[in-house]
């Protein structure tokens, strides 16, 4: 299917199957001409794939094949109702933490794209908790470069006011008690797609820690970090009120074996009024943002 606009590339809705082979929605955005690089796009926390279609699309106009996917129990990759092919089944019961994200999903996506684009320079695109699971991955060490979007260590405190005290307030007052009286976060609480219980309940432990994950003593994912020895630019939207500079530096201070460089961006320098925890992904960003970012990605020479 070709993008309007786009007619020199294509989409595919495909499956990719995840390290115990739980089926993830994704989509998969070629050129029709050669492709010259690989890219991962992973996802933030409680946000659709369908967000990084325009990005993807862009990325696959310049010469890269992209694979965008759902995390299981969101999205396309949430469960069907057996009855009714259009109703998602309740999550109740559902198992899934951000964890098992991380270790099972990105994981395979990460070896998925890897295997099949062996000979070409593999990127690494990960917004908010995409950005913080490249830590987690135990073949983090097959990604040539990362990009970082909004991408934080999420302590409650290291949020801007008065963001803080409404995050604090709608995972502890809100969001716990009816994950766990519902037995799964609903969306509508605030956070705009449901969300499983562990899922749930886990980053709320995150974000009331200090260093967030990196508190996490059941964690033994987080030392992978170090394993990451590829170029990695972080990028810090300064009217973010969740990926604050604090925050993003207490991130990157977990990747040892590089230098991370971490870009604030303004939004008066692409000449906008705001850009946020989300904005990066709108369109009116091609001829900046999203050129900036192509750019690093395919800096790299295919040897």
């Amino acid at each position: 299917m070709a993008e309007p606009g786009l007619d020199d590339i294509f989409s595919d809705s495909i499956t990719v199957p995840a390290t115990d082979g739980y089926p993830l929605a994704a989509t998969l955005f070629l050129p029709r001409g050669a492709k010259r690089h690989a890219v991962l796009v992973n996802s933030a926390t409680a946000v659709p794939r369908k967000l990084y279609r325009g990005f993807a699309s862009y990325l696959a106009h310049r010469g890269c094949a992209v694979l965008t996917y759902d995390y299981r129990g969101t999205g396309d990759s949430r469960p069907q109702a057996l009855t009714g092919s259009i109703r998602p089944k309740s999550l109740v019961g559902f198992k899934a933490s951000m964890s098992d994200w991380a270790a099972q999903d990105i994981t395979a996506a990460v070896a998925w794209m890897r295997e099949r684009y062996k000979a070409l320079p593999f990127a690494y695109v990960g917004h908010s908790f995409g950005g913080q699971a490249l830590g987690l991955l135990p073949n983090n060490s097959e990604i040539s470069r990362a990009l970082l979007i909004a991408a934080q260590a999420g302590y409650w405190k290291l949020m801007t006011a008065p963001e803080r005290y409404r995050v604090y307030a709608l995972l502890n007052f809100v969001g716990a008690p009816l994950t766990r009286a519902l037995g799964y976060m609903p969306g509508k609480a605030g956070l705009g797609m449901d969300l499983p219980k562990d899922a749930f309940l886990q980053w709320v432990g995150w974000v009331m820690s200090p260093r967030y994950l990196f508190d996490d003593a059941r964690l033994e994912a987080v030392q992978n970090f170090p394993k990451y020895q590829g170029a990695l630019r972080a990028l810090c939207m300064s009217d973010d009120p969740w990926a604050t500079p604090p925050a993003v530096e207490l991130l990157c201070s977990g990747f040892t074996s590089i230098a991370p460089e971490i870009i604030t961006v303004r939004p008066a320098d692409t000449g906008v009024s705001k850009i946020g925890h989300m904005g990066f992904f709108r369109p009116e960003h091609r001829d900046t943002l999203w050129r900036g970012a192509a750019e690093w990605i395919q800096a790299e020479v295919r040897a």
